[in-house]
């Protein structure tokens, strides 16, 4: 095929795809350029397919330093392990192009999106997306749709589609959708916090305004994917034809289950643990293979699983759309059980252990000051960044009654971790000139783990006395539709994430969102849908509000956590506080054992201490040293004698405590009219003496004595 380059302007973007110039042996590839930046997506598929029924597929987002103009920091000279950044892409593109490919294709697919040229005004989350999309619609790989990502701001009360990264440093909003056509498949949100004339505001979305913005993200996404799919049509590839793995159906067998096994399967449906439904299926599954040989019939394990599983999602489905009963007897809109205790570790800041159902987080919260931050590089940015809030999830195998040793955090730890610090900074105080540490060890999970970790975070925040706003609670969504009846789940629990059509986590305050994700199984949600969940999203998270405020009123301070307060001084008493040489504040600091920190520019004091005592005993004795009246130096009246007093004697002189308290020095050569080479044999440290002042320039006094005149 000949070279292809197409240029399509849509939605304040104007990019550029070049097809069939570059990595030509990949089934699909792209050179995608918007402003300076330059990306590659390359994909490949190996032909030999897996035996389970799914899609597996890798997405690499690649960030290489000398798109920047940049050389690898560090030992090694070259690109290693990948940023956060790089892989929560990652992890958007995966998520956005998974439900494009057809039901059925189980072969090995990586998708890797190299960025060669960067350029810091250009959106590079939207930029992978669109090359992402082009190389695959292009490719020899059975997809016959485009996707658009449109990314949404909003400055005071105006909606900007694609704002420049400029404007998204002011915008309150940050909503990325992602489409096809009219379907919405994937969404992330956050907003951001901003400071108004009297006090911080959250910003948070409301439900009904948060529907209206995504209308103006569909219209947007609908324009841009038709457009795509036409300019594109060209340099389509020749599709080759793979076999796509059918569901193996066993129609006597899952109607012996079905006539057999009812009541068995309603019953393991039903056990409340993840683990003990899986124990209660295996038994299932084996009467039914051993009912299976005395009949003698054939019993293969595989296909019995199959059925099983198939009967078992029924089953599921069944209650909720024709009986409106969940597996664990909850109503729709019913939240599970919640526990909360509030700093039970005692050698930590802050800590919360936040069960819900059989779902459990222990969140602790860490403080630390402005040099426990984490530092981190982006590549439009010339300078390092830092992080100052950290939120860490980590999900151990025995959560899940797994026996698997721990490993580094993957991509769906870091994304959880990413979601619960988009929940709960809107509410932080952005004036903090310290560090917080959230972690989130999942103890045990059943569904919504991330939201259990952003309800716990909160509380732990609050546990270990940072300023924040308002408390934040976050809940997962689930749906199950027949194509003509919808049930929208609150808190759902594995079970029917699972066998569901879409998982939808959203946190926020009692006044609205702070943050939100979504991933559709369907291939498209429709305006109804949408708003029921978050509607009943709203009433669930409310809920869970109530119980978090009680557990507030009986939350116990926790004796280790340090105490900081930061107060306003008069510019002209910092010397007083500070000393000679420093000698006062190093003296303040070993009789309290605390740090304290003069900020100049802004005439504040801020002292931290492992205790209030201490930290109260310091201040008291600063506002001591800063209550006593400025002292103003005298102007002298020249060649007029004055009573001074030696304070100390140096080789060079003796420096002498005037009238007024000021030091200043009489220089050994001022003494007498003859020579002095030893001041320590004619005067002592504490004696009186006379000087005549020669000269005053400001606070520097020239000093000789009677004896050196006459």
């Amino acid at each position: 095929m000949s070279e292809e380059n197409v240029v399509v302007s849509c939605n304040n973007l104007e990019e550029k795809y070049g097809f069939n110039k570059v990595a030509k042996q990949a089934s699909g590839a792209v050179m995608y350029q918007c402003g300076d930046a330059v990306l590659l997506a390359a994909i490949a598929i190996d032909s030999k397919a897996v035996d389970e029924d799914f899609l597996p597929l890798t997405v690499q987002y690649v960030e290489k330093a000398y798109a920047a103009a940049k050389i690898p920091g560090g030992f090694i000279k070259r690109e290693t392990k990948p940023g956060d950044f790089e892989t929560l892409t990652s992890r958007i593109v995966d998520r956005s192009i998974r439900p494009l490919f057809p039901q059925g294709f189980n072969y090995p697919v990586v998708l890797t999106i190299t960025v060669l040229s960067a350029d810091p005004a250009v959106d590079m989350q939207v930029a992978a997306l669109h090359a992402a999309s082009a190389a695959l619609y292009t490719s020899d790989i059975q997809v016959n749709q485009t996707l658009a990502a449109v990314r949404l701001g909003k400055i005071e009360d105006e909606v900007l589609i694609n704002p420049t990264l400029l404007e998204q440093e002011d915008s309150t909003l940050d909503l990325l959708v992602v489409g096809s056509g009219s379907d919405v498949l994937m969404i992330e949100m956050c907003v951001h916090a901003s400071e108004g004339e009297a006090s911080q505001k959250t910003n948070e979305l409301e439900e009904d305004e948060f529907l209206e913005i995504i209308d103006i993200a569909q219209s947007a996404i609908e324009q841009a994917s038709s457009a795509y799919e036409i300019d594109f049509k060209e340099a389509k590839k020749e599709i080759i034809e793979l076999e796509l793995l059918e569901d193996e159906k066993d129609d006597t067998l899952y109607k012996f289950i079905e006539e057999n096994y009812a009541e068995a399967v309603s019953l393991a449906v039903q056990s409340m643990a993840k683990s003990e439904r899986s124990q209660e299926l295996k038994k299932v599954r084996q009467s039914i293979m051993d009912a299976l040989e005395e009949k003698g019939e054939e019993a293969d394990k595989k296909i019995v699983s199959k059925m099983l599983e198939a009967y078992k999602k029924s089953v599921v489905r069944s209650l909720i759309l024709d009986k409106e009963v969940r597996a664990d007897g909850r109503a729709l809109n019913e939240v599970r059980a919640i526990d909360i205790e509030t700093n039970i570790l005692p050698s930590v800041h802050g800590s919360c252990l936040f069960t819900r159902g059989q779902t459990q987080a222990l969140v602790t919260a860490t403080l630390g000051d402005a040099k426990a931050a984490q530092a981190y590089d982006l590549i439009g940015s010339k300078n390092a960044l830092y992080e100052t809030f950290m939120v860490h999830y980590n999900f151990p195998g025995f959560s899940v009654g797994e026996a698997k040793p721990a490993r580094a955090p993957g991509r769906r730890e870091l994304g959880h971790g990413n979601l619960g610090k988009r929940g709960l900074e809107p509410t932080l105080n952005l004036k903090r000139d310290g560090t917080v540490r959230l972690v989130s060890e999942i103890l045990e999970s059943n569904g919504s783990s991330s939201m259990a970790t952003v309800c716990g975070g909160s509380l732990a925040l609050k546990a270990a006395e940072v300023e924040t706003s308002k408390l934040v609670a976050g809940i997962a969504m689930g749906l199950v539709t027949d194509g003509e009846k919808h049930c929208v789940l609150t808190d759902i629990m594995g079970l029917e994430d699972h066998d569901g059509d879409m998982d939808f986590k959203i946190t926020g305050t009692s006044d609205g969102i702070t943050a939100m994700q979504m991933d559709i199984k369907l291939g498209g949600i429709e305006a109804n849908v949408l708003k029921d969940a978050l509607h009943q999203a709203k009433e669930g998270r409310l809920h869970i509000l109530n119980i978090m405020e009680e557990a507030l009123v009986e939350m116990q301070p926790s004796a280790a956590l340090p105490s900081s307060t930061t107060f306003d001084i008069d510019a002209s008493h910092i010397p007083a506080i500070i000393g000679k040489g420093g000698g006062t504040i190093r003296e303040i600091i070993e009789k309290y054992g605390v740090a304290i920190d003069i900020d100049r520019d802004n005439n504040q004091v801020k002292i931290t201490g492992n205790s209030k005592e201490d930290v109260g005993g310091a201040k008291e004795f600063i506002e001591t040293l800063t209550s006593a009246p400025v002292k103003k130096q005298m102007v002298y009246e020249i060649n007029k004698q004055y009573a001074g007093k030696i304070k100390k004697i140096v080789e060079f002189g003796m420096f002498i405590e005037m009238p007024d308290g000021f030091d200043a020095l009489l220089h050994i050569s001022k003494v007498a009219k003859e020579r002095v080479n030893n001041l320590g044999e004619r005067y002592n440290i504490g004696d009186d003496i006379d000087i005549i002042v020669l000269e005053q320039k400001g606070k520097k006094v020239e000093l000789c004595t009677p004896a050196y005149i006459l």
